[in-house]
Protein backbone atom coordinates (compact mmCIF):
# COMPACT_ATOMS: atom_id res chain seq x y z
CA UNK A 1 0.00 0.00 0.00
CA UNK A 2 1.51 3.45 -1.14
CA UNK A 3 2.47 5.49 2.03
CA UNK A 4 0.16 8.69 0.94
CA UNK A 5 1.57 10.45 4.31
CA UNK A 6 5.12 10.01 3.73
CA UNK A 7 4.06 11.84 -0.09
CA UNK A 8 1.74 14.36 1.35
CA UNK A 9 4.73 15.53 3.81
CA UNK A 10 7.14 15.74 0.64
CA UNK A 11 4.86 18.28 -0.56
CA UNK A 12 4.15 20.00 2.43
CA UNK A 13 8.25 20.28 3.07
CA UNK A 14 8.92 20.89 -1.12
CA UNK A 15 11.35 18.15 -0.96
CA UNK A 16 11.50 16.01 -4.00
CA UNK A 17 12.34 12.26 -4.10
CA UNK A 18 15.60 13.01 -5.80
CA UNK A 19 16.25 15.54 -2.84
CA UNK A 20 15.48 13.26 -0.18
CA UNK A 21 17.42 10.26 -2.09
CA UNK A 22 20.34 13.32 -1.81
CA UNK A 23 19.84 13.81 2.07
CA UNK A 24 18.91 10.00 3.27
CA UNK A 25 22.29 8.84 0.99
CA UNK A 26 20.21 6.65 -1.24
CA UNK A 27 19.30 6.75 -4.83
CA UNK A 28 15.71 7.40 -6.41
CA UNK A 29 14.64 4.09 -6.49
CA UNK A 30 14.78 3.60 -3.33
CA UNK A 31 12.65 6.35 -2.71
CA UNK A 32 9.98 5.11 -4.74
CA UNK A 33 10.26 1.96 -2.77
CA UNK A 34 9.48 4.10 0.42
CA UNK A 35 6.66 5.74 -1.43
CA UNK A 36 5.24 2.92 -2.36
CA UNK A 37 5.17 1.60 0.97
CA UNK A 38 8.19 0.05 1.85
CA UNK A 39 9.44 0.94 5.58
CA UNK A 40 12.86 2.22 5.87
CA UNK A 41 15.81 1.39 8.25
CA UNK A 42 14.86 3.14 11.63
CA UNK A 43 17.83 5.58 11.33
CA UNK A 44 16.84 6.56 7.90
CA UNK A 45 13.33 6.68 9.31
CA UNK A 46 14.52 9.27 11.76
CA UNK A 47 16.32 11.65 9.29
CA UNK A 48 13.49 11.54 6.96
CA UNK A 49 10.76 13.18 9.87
CA UNK A 50 13.39 15.52 10.96
CA UNK A 51 14.14 16.58 7.47
CA UNK A 52 9.92 17.08 6.54
CA UNK A 53 9.39 18.11 10.65
CA UNK A 54 6.84 15.23 10.87
CA UNK A 55 6.60 12.62 13.55
CA UNK A 56 8.00 9.29 12.28
CA UNK A 57 5.28 7.42 14.07
CA UNK A 58 2.72 9.56 11.76
CA UNK A 59 4.41 8.66 8.87
CA UNK A 60 5.19 5.14 9.31
CA UNK A 61 2.65 3.81 11.91
CA UNK A 62 3.11 0.78 13.73
CA UNK A 63 6.81 1.01 12.76
CA UNK A 64 8.57 1.18 15.94
CA UNK A 65 6.05 -1.13 18.12
CA UNK A 66 6.80 -3.89 15.57
CA UNK A 67 10.64 -3.68 16.00
CA UNK A 68 10.27 -3.61 19.53
CA UNK A 69 7.92 -6.72 19.39
CA UNK A 70 10.99 -8.35 16.96
CA UNK A 71 13.89 -7.52 19.65
CA UNK A 72 15.02 -10.61 21.13
CA UNK A 73 13.98 -12.20 24.63
CA UNK A 74 17.37 -10.51 26.34
CA UNK A 75 16.21 -7.31 24.94
CA UNK A 76 19.00 -6.77 22.30
CA UNK A 77 18.43 -4.48 19.63
CA UNK A 78 21.67 -4.48 17.52
CA UNK A 79 25.54 -5.46 18.49
CA UNK A 80 28.05 -3.09 16.79
CA UNK A 81 31.30 -4.78 16.69
CA UNK A 82 33.05 -1.43 18.34
CA UNK A 83 31.46 2.11 19.17
CA UNK A 84 32.72 3.93 16.46
CA UNK A 85 29.95 1.80 13.93
CA UNK A 86 27.37 2.85 16.29
CA UNK A 87 25.33 5.21 13.73
CA UNK A 88 25.70 9.19 14.90
CA UNK A 89 21.94 9.30 14.04
CA UNK A 90 20.88 6.37 16.37
CA UNK A 91 22.49 8.45 19.50
CA UNK A 92 20.67 11.54 17.85
CA UNK A 93 17.55 9.51 17.89
CA UNK A 94 17.78 8.19 21.64
CA UNK A 95 18.24 11.31 23.13
CA UNK A 96 15.59 13.29 20.98
CA UNK A 97 13.04 10.52 22.23
CA UNK A 98 14.05 10.55 25.51
CA UNK A 99 11.47 12.19 28.02
CA UNK A 100 12.31 10.61 31.21
CA UNK A 101 15.30 9.39 32.08
CA UNK A 102 19.00 10.01 30.55
CA UNK A 103 21.79 8.52 32.41
CA UNK A 104 25.49 8.90 31.25
CA UNK A 105 28.09 6.47 33.03
CA UNK A 106 31.63 6.72 31.43
CA UNK A 107 35.55 7.50 32.48
CA UNK A 108 35.70 10.32 29.74
CA UNK A 109 33.40 9.84 26.95
CA UNK A 110 35.74 12.14 25.46
CA UNK A 111 33.73 11.70 21.57
CA UNK A 112 30.29 13.54 23.60
CA UNK A 113 32.14 16.46 23.80
CA UNK A 114 32.55 16.66 20.53
CA UNK A 115 29.01 17.27 20.41
CA UNK A 116 28.34 21.15 20.09
CA UNK A 117 24.77 20.77 21.19
CA UNK A 118 24.70 18.19 23.44
CA UNK A 119 24.74 20.65 26.48
CA UNK A 120 21.61 22.63 25.16
CA UNK A 121 19.82 19.25 24.42
CA UNK A 122 20.46 17.69 27.78
CA UNK A 123 19.44 21.39 29.49
CA UNK A 124 16.42 21.73 27.18
CA UNK A 125 15.89 17.97 28.36
CA UNK A 126 15.83 18.20 32.03
CA UNK A 127 13.77 21.53 31.38
CA UNK A 128 11.32 19.36 30.44
CA UNK A 129 10.85 17.36 33.09
CA UNK A 130 13.67 15.00 32.63
CA UNK A 131 16.12 13.18 34.99
CA UNK A 132 19.57 13.89 33.88
CA UNK A 133 22.53 11.80 35.64
CA UNK A 134 25.74 11.91 34.43
CA UNK A 135 29.08 9.90 36.16
CA UNK A 136 32.68 10.84 35.14
CA UNK A 137 35.33 9.10 36.49
CA UNK A 138 37.69 10.51 39.66
CA UNK A 139 40.69 11.47 37.90
CA UNK A 140 42.58 10.72 41.15
CA UNK A 141 41.50 7.58 41.75
CA UNK A 142 43.46 4.25 41.49
CA UNK A 143 40.66 2.53 38.67
CA UNK A 144 40.99 5.72 36.39
CA UNK A 145 44.69 5.39 36.92
CA UNK A 146 45.55 1.61 35.67
CA UNK A 147 42.65 1.84 33.02
CA UNK A 148 45.12 3.93 31.60
CA UNK A 149 48.12 1.76 31.93
CA UNK A 150 45.97 -0.90 30.91
CA UNK A 151 45.29 1.12 27.53
CA UNK A 152 48.89 1.59 27.22
CA UNK A 153 48.53 5.41 26.88
CA UNK A 154 50.78 6.60 30.04
CA UNK A 155 49.35 6.69 33.64
CA UNK A 156 47.57 10.38 33.78
CA UNK A 157 46.28 10.15 30.21
CA UNK A 158 42.61 9.42 30.97
CA UNK A 159 43.01 11.63 34.14
CA UNK A 160 43.71 14.53 31.62
CA UNK A 161 40.78 13.81 29.21
CA UNK A 162 38.32 13.59 32.50
CA UNK A 163 39.73 17.40 33.38
CA UNK A 164 38.35 18.01 29.49
CA UNK A 165 35.72 16.08 30.23
CA UNK A 166 34.52 17.83 33.51
CA UNK A 167 35.25 21.46 31.33
CA UNK A 168 32.29 19.99 29.07
CA UNK A 169 30.03 19.47 31.31
CA UNK A 170 30.81 22.24 33.77
CA UNK A 171 27.56 24.17 32.25
CA UNK A 172 25.38 21.51 33.49
CA UNK A 173 25.94 21.91 37.11
CA UNK A 174 23.53 23.79 39.21
CA UNK A 175 20.78 23.24 36.63
CA UNK A 176 17.23 22.00 37.76
CA UNK A 177 16.91 18.05 37.13
CA UNK A 178 20.74 17.79 36.16
CA UNK A 179 23.26 16.30 38.46
CA UNK A 180 26.93 15.29 37.18
CA UNK A 181 29.01 13.35 39.48
CA UNK A 182 32.22 11.36 40.07
CA UNK A 183 32.74 8.03 40.72
CA UNK A 184 35.57 5.46 41.76
CA UNK A 185 34.79 2.32 40.89
CA UNK A 186 36.40 0.03 38.44
CA UNK A 187 34.83 0.15 35.40
CA UNK A 188 33.56 -2.62 33.04
CA UNK A 189 31.26 -0.71 30.83
CA UNK A 190 30.18 2.64 29.48
CA UNK A 191 26.42 3.25 29.98
CA UNK A 192 24.21 5.66 27.82
CA UNK A 193 20.75 5.44 28.76
CA UNK A 194 17.81 7.35 27.14
CA UNK A 195 14.43 6.03 28.41
CA UNK A 196 14.01 1.96 27.64
CA UNK A 197 16.63 2.54 25.86
CA UNK A 198 20.70 1.73 26.18
CA UNK A 199 23.73 1.97 24.87
CA UNK A 200 26.55 -0.49 26.16
CA UNK A 201 30.28 0.13 25.85
CA UNK A 202 31.80 -3.12 27.55
CA UNK A 203 35.65 -2.04 28.29
CA UNK A 204 38.22 -4.90 26.55
CA UNK A 205 41.88 -5.15 27.97
CA UNK A 206 44.36 -3.34 25.93
CA UNK A 207 41.84 -1.39 24.14
CA UNK A 208 40.38 2.18 24.07
CA UNK A 209 36.72 2.21 24.69
CA UNK A 210 35.74 3.39 20.88
CA UNK A 211 37.31 -0.22 19.48
CA UNK A 212 35.02 -1.94 22.33
CA UNK A 213 32.29 -3.71 20.92
CA UNK A 214 28.64 -1.87 21.91
CA UNK A 215 25.22 -3.02 22.21
CA UNK A 216 21.55 -1.66 21.55
CA UNK A 217 19.40 -2.72 24.35
CA UNK A 218 15.76 -1.99 24.92
CA UNK A 219 13.81 -2.95 28.19
CA UNK A 220 11.57 -5.55 28.17
CA UNK A 221 8.74 -6.34 30.36
CA UNK A 222 10.89 -9.16 32.03
CA UNK A 223 13.94 -9.06 33.31
CA UNK A 224 16.44 -8.68 30.86
CA UNK A 225 19.77 -7.18 30.08
CA UNK A 226 18.48 -3.44 29.91
CA UNK A 227 17.92 -3.78 33.73
CA UNK A 228 21.31 -5.55 34.11
CA UNK A 229 23.15 -2.75 33.54
CA UNK A 230 20.32 -0.50 34.91
CA UNK A 231 21.07 -1.92 38.52
CA UNK A 232 24.90 -1.29 37.84
CA UNK A 233 24.28 2.45 36.70
CA UNK A 234 22.23 2.78 39.72
CA UNK A 235 24.89 0.90 42.28
CA UNK A 236 27.81 3.68 40.64
CA UNK A 237 25.50 6.11 41.12
CA UNK A 238 24.51 5.29 44.99
CA UNK A 239 28.38 5.30 45.45
CA UNK A 240 29.56 7.89 43.99
CA UNK A 241 31.02 11.77 44.68
CA UNK A 242 28.92 14.73 44.54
Amino acid sequence: MANERLRDALDRAHVSPAELALYTESDVKTVSRWLGGRVPHPRTRFKIAKRLKEDEDFLWPGARRMESESTDASGVVQLYSNRGLVPPTLWDRLLDQATAEIGILVYVGMFLTEKPDLIGSLRSKAAAGARVRVLLGDRDCAAVKQRSIDEGIGRDTISAKIDQAQAFFRPLRGATNIEVRTHETVLYNSVYRFDGDMIVNPHVYGKTAPMAPAMHLRKKSTHGLFDTYADSFEAVWDSSNS
